[in-house]
């Protein structure tokens, strides 16, 4: 499942999203996570959820791919979806056996949180998987400019967050390598008592952090040894350019915000 964890991967690619500037795109996600809490019905979220796809499509990543990567927080949306069904009333009872009650307002607010959870993932999986991490540490910095103006650290900020996003991937190679290694040693972790899961997964923790460590201390390292200073007086060897595709995608979800709201407003 590890090798599957698609968030914080990059694909090079020649699509119409891989050729944008990376500050149309952060500012696209951001701005597509705020219209996600717009919607309220299910031609809302039908809208949503078809944008999703066309987005997907003009990405050029397979759907396959996008569904397959998906299976590691597959638990947190079954889990969340439960939560509405058991716990949120109202409406009429669907379902009644014994003192479990699962009400039509339940079931409604579990599908429609768990299709607002799939569609920001799918986005931000778009985001990371079109994206190259020194180009979201470019565009989120120039992004966060004007907050040098109180003294921000928005250089060392965006390395922070772009070098966490790189090595969200190789954390996870890691996790696989070492779970492979302890199962070859007669241990397991994938079955078994929920206890004995627990106490099976110290001794993969451990080497996990003395691993993390360590390629920490090998990045600190090599930063200092190449001079790096901090963003101060530093220049690009990439320029952003911001170009007629950048503004066509942001009018497009401007588009999509005014038929989320005449929808919630209408329907």
């Amino acid at each position: 499942m590890m090798e599957k964890m698609i968030f914080g991967r990059f694909i090079p690619g020649s699509s119409f999203i891989h050729k944008m500037d990376p500050r149309a795109k952060l500012i696209f996600v951001f701005a597509f996570i705020l219209l996600v809490f717009v919607a309220n019905n299910i031609p809302t979220y039908v809208a949503l959820i078809v944008f999703t796809v066309a987005v997907v499509f003009v990405s050029r990543i397979r759907l396959y791919f996008l569904i397959n990567g998906l299976k590691p927080v597959m638990i947190l949306m079954i889990f969340t979806f439960l939560l509405h069904i058991f716990f949120t009333k109202g409406g009429d009872v669907i379902v009644h056996l014994g003192f479990i009650k699962i009400y039509e307002e339940g079931l409604k607010q579990g599908i429609f949180i768990s299709t607002r959870f799939l569609v920001l993932v799918f986005m931000t999986s778009i985001l990371t998987l079109t994206t190259s991490p020194i180009s979201i540490t470019d565009g989120l910095e120039t992004l966060l400019n004007p907050l040098k103006k109180i003294k921000v650290p928005v250089h060392e900020l965006a390395l922070m967050m772009s070098i966490a996003l790189r090595f969200i991937p190789t954390l996870m190679d890691e996790t696989d390598k070492i779970m492979k290694a302890q199962m070859a040693r007669g241990s397991d972790v994938t079955s078994g008592p929920i206890k004995e899961r627990i106490k099976a997964v110290v001794p993969l923790l451990i080497p996990l952090f003395v691993s993390a460590f360590k390629r920490a201390e090998d990045l600190a390292t090599a930063m200092e040894v190449r001079g790096y200073r901090g963003g101060e007086g530093r220049t690009r060897y990439r320029q952003l350019k911001w170009g007629i595709r950048d503004t066509i995608a942001l009018l497009v979800l401007v588009l999509l915000g005014v038929a989320l709201v005449y929808l919630r407003m209408n329907f």
